[in-house]
């Protein structure tokens, strides 16, 4: 498998949730994981699954994740499997009654980066997830990162399970 785990972080806590997914494929060479910053075209070449990860802000991604979706050409993740990871809020840690309306019909990054992948000709292979964290910079609440293992793991075996696509090269 090719895979390349592209993210952005602005506390650090999508970070450490990236790093831990990364961390799951060991050390498999043909694994990229990449800040949105250091991202270079070249890297997507071959890529048979693309994971996208952002905090959310503003109950969306964060503008260079939205950039880095938005700037593909129509058809640039065709036949590629992708997944989409945000960390966030609980709708109950917001205090504001007007925050949580907003996030109830608003969403969060996640959802948005899956569909604007899936628009791209993207292949979600698993429903966007989010991770918890306990205030606007964080930290990461108990037992996320631990999710993220669990999560990281539902992917790889649905991966696998598509017979036209070999999990080892």
């Amino acid at each position: 498998m090719k895979a390349l785990i592209v993210y952005d972080s602005f506390f650090g806590n999508t970070d450490k949730i990236a790093r831990k997914i990364h961390e799951f494929f060991g050390m498999q060479e043909d694994i990229k994981l990449c800040k949105i910053s250091d991202f270079k075209a070249e890297y997507i070449k071959g890529v048979e699954l693309l994971i996208v990860g952002s905090p959310t802000r503003g109950f969306r991604p964060t503008e260079p994740i939205s950039a880095f979706i938005k700037k593909m050409p129509a058809t640039y993740l065709e036949g590629i499997y992708t997944a989409a990871f945000d960390t966030r809020l609980s709708i109950p840690d917001l205090k504001s009654p007007f925050l949580r309306y907003i996030v109830k019909n608003g969403g969060y990054a996640a959802g948005t980066i899956s569909d604007r992948m899936q628009k791209k000709g993207g292949l979600p292979i698993i429903s966007p997830e989010g991770f918890l964290v306990s205030g606007e910079q964080g930290p990461l609440k108990e037992g996320e990162l631990q999710r993220a293992s669990i999560w990281i793991e539902k992917v790889v075996n649905k991966f696998q399970k598509y017979p036209y696509v070999s999990f080892y090269r």
